[in-house]
């Protein structure tokens, strides 16, 4: 993909990843619309891009854990920019432990924020691509989404959810035009690995530590970095840590000694 002269959308773009991959895009010559609903971040990153290269950046205030917030979000930037070229599905949370522990409410938070935003966007876009014979879908998930997290189900089942469906939009769509890519990294130096005190219910204790522990923490304009190279290429599949490919092969060689090396790292963190 080129990115002169596209119609970009990034949510959760306010700060991490997102907002490094909207700076990354932009850089490339695409207009982007950022989503969020971190207003004040987000109007700094839009004036950000804007004093680069006028009217190429459009901030929406956006809450994508419904569908109505997704159809909201693709009818502003469709009114801003027209044609969509690209949409990155960003947004996420970290959140929940164990069953004993998260309520109803965090697990539907997890999945609405995590999965079903990614479908009810594509839903909602995917008549307009097909019909052009075009369109680029990009997400973000995580080396959760290919292993597991320990400490958290909700995001775990949710990251594998969000890979699956990355893989049933390419496998159902790419040979009709709509390109898909997903990122899986592991560490990244993002509120959500490193979450503040202020912002309670992101992040989780005992999977970050085992996530630090794991690998090398890179950089959100690292990662970003590596995205748009991958887009660029019309590949599939961003993993920004190459120990995950080794972690996700040793799983599928032998699943349950994979387990049970899984249970011991869990044991390892909780126990400090």
């Amino acid at each position: 993909m080129n990115f002169e002269g596209k119609t970009t959308v990034v949510t959760g773009a306010a700060n991490g990843i997102g907002a490094a991959l909207a700076r990354r895009f932009h850089a490339a010559g695409a207009r982007v619309v950022v989503a969020d609903r971190d207003a004040k971040n987000l109007e700094i990153i839009e004036k950000e891009l804007n004093s680069i290269r006028p009217d190429s950046a459009f901030a929406v205030v956006a809450d994508i854990g419904s569908e109505a917030g997704n159809v909201a979000l693709i009818d502003a930037a469709r009114a801003k920019f027209g044609f969509i070229d690209l949409f990155y599905a960003n947004a996420g949370v970290g959140m929940g432990t164990d069953l004993e522990s998260t309520d109803e409410e965090t697990w539907n938070t997890a999945m609405n924020i995590n999965l079903h935003s990614h479908r009810w966007a594509a839903k909602h876009l995917m008549g307009e691509w097909l019909a052009a014979g075009e369109g680029y879908f990009c997400s973000t998930a995580s080396a959760a989404g290919l292993l597991s997290q320990i400490g958290s189900g909700p995001y775990s089942v949710t990251k594998h959810g969000a890979v699956a469906f990355a893989e049933w939009l390419s496998i159902t769509y790419g040979d009709r035009g709509v390109r898909v890519t997903t990122l899986c990294p592991q560490g990244v130096n993002t509120n959500m690995l490193n979450p503040p005190d202020a912002v309670p219910g992101i992040g989780n204790t005992d999977g970050g530590s085992a996530v630090k522990a794991s690998g090398v923490v890179l950089e959100p304009a690292e990662v970003a970095d590596i995205v748009y190279n991958t887009i660029v290429a019309e590949k599939f599949l961003v993993m920004p840590h190459p120990e995950v490919h080794t972690y996700e092969k040793r799983k599928v060689d032998d699943r349950d000694r994979w387990l049970s090396g899984m249970r011991r790292l869990q044991a390892r963190v909780a126990g400090g």
